[in-house]
């Protein structure tokens, strides 16, 4: 299957739930992160929503919007 080129519209009659927005995240120089898949590190490098780059101790990388398996601490 593949996926539809527009999101889904919600209707104000619909007794659903509208889906929530995803909230955006914000990452400054010297956060310190934790990412699912790299542990803890801080953040040392921003580009401007694209991408951060962080280093984690052992590698640096470059972590691509929209962060989804990064936090901040």
């Amino acid at each position: 299957m593949t996926k539809p080129a527009a999101p889904k519209r919600h209707l104000p009659t619909s007794p659903f739930k509208a889906p929530a927005a995803p909230i955006r995240k914000h990452f400054a120089m010297g956060d310190q992160v934790t990412h699912d898949m790299y542990g803890l590190g801080r953040v040392i490098g921003l580009e401007n929503g694209i991408a951060v780059l962080v280093d984690f101790g052992s590698t640096q990388v470059r972590v691509l919007s929209p962060y989804a398996k990064m936090t901040k601490l």
